[in-house]
């Protein structure tokens, strides 16, 4: 390299060597912040994933062992395991699931309908399908004043509100009767999927739904 007036070529050497330090520099050598969930949600983590394994029944010591929080944080966040299970049928996120699978269909209202069909098809055939997780809760607690039954009915209302108003603008001349019947189609797919995994129950139950549908003129 030919010299410079006034500039050492150990100062070139320098310029050049910069930046094939930074691209090189071992990843393993930065740090990398991570910021661990606080005691609430990992709670919420733990529930959700045991109670869908193993039931609602699952011991309060696996949960808060899984969390690896202390017994105090699901008493001070949740004020127990019913409130935890219920937090975490609240904040399943099925419904906004169904919503975004008729958004993405379009604005017309027979499609839009069936698009739940073909989103409950890929939920029960996914790896470690259990069921529904409202249902199974219902199912499992006798009890009729324990708090998951209001939130599974709650969200059991919701949901035939999703399919009557779709039905409505349909034009459908009974749009609450035709939303019990789409209903009870969705129930029996997830039950189904469970006792026949590979029935893919979910394809049948929207060509009935087709003739609910078809009742519109």
């Amino acid at each position: 390299m030919r010299g410079t007036p006034g500039i050492e070529r150990s100062v070139y050497a320098e310029l050049l060597d910069r930046p094939v330090d930074l691209l090189s520099t071992p990843w393993q050598n930065r740090t990398v912040t991570t910021t661990r969930p606080g005691p609430r949600e990992r709670l919420l983590d733990a529930a959700r994933e045991l109670t869908y394994a193993e039931g609602v029944h699952v011991g309060v010591d696996a949960i808060l062992k899984r969390a690896d929080v202390a017994r105090r944080s699901l008493y001070q966040h949740f004020g127990g395991k019913d409130g935890l299970i219920t937090e975490v049928l609240r904040g399943s996120g099925v419904l906004e699931r169904y919503r975004r699978a008729m958004d993405d269909a379009g604005d017309d209202p027979r499609v839009r309908v069936l698009a739940v069909f073909d989103e409950l098809d890929r939920i029960t055939a996914a790896p470690g399908f259990r069921g529904c997780r409202h249902t199974s809760a219902e199912l499992a607690i006798a009890d009729p004043a324990h708090p998951v039954h209001a939130e599974a009915r709650a969200f059991k209302d919701d949901l035939h509100a999703l399919f009557a108003a779709e039905l409505d603008r349909l034009g459908h001349p009974d749009p609450r009767f035709g939303a019990d019947q789409i209903l009870v189609l969705v129930d029996g797919v997830f039950a189904h999927a469970v006792t026949r995994p590979d029935a893919r129950p979910a394809r049948a139950a929207r060509a009935l739904a087709e003739t609910v549908l078809s009742a519109a003129p």
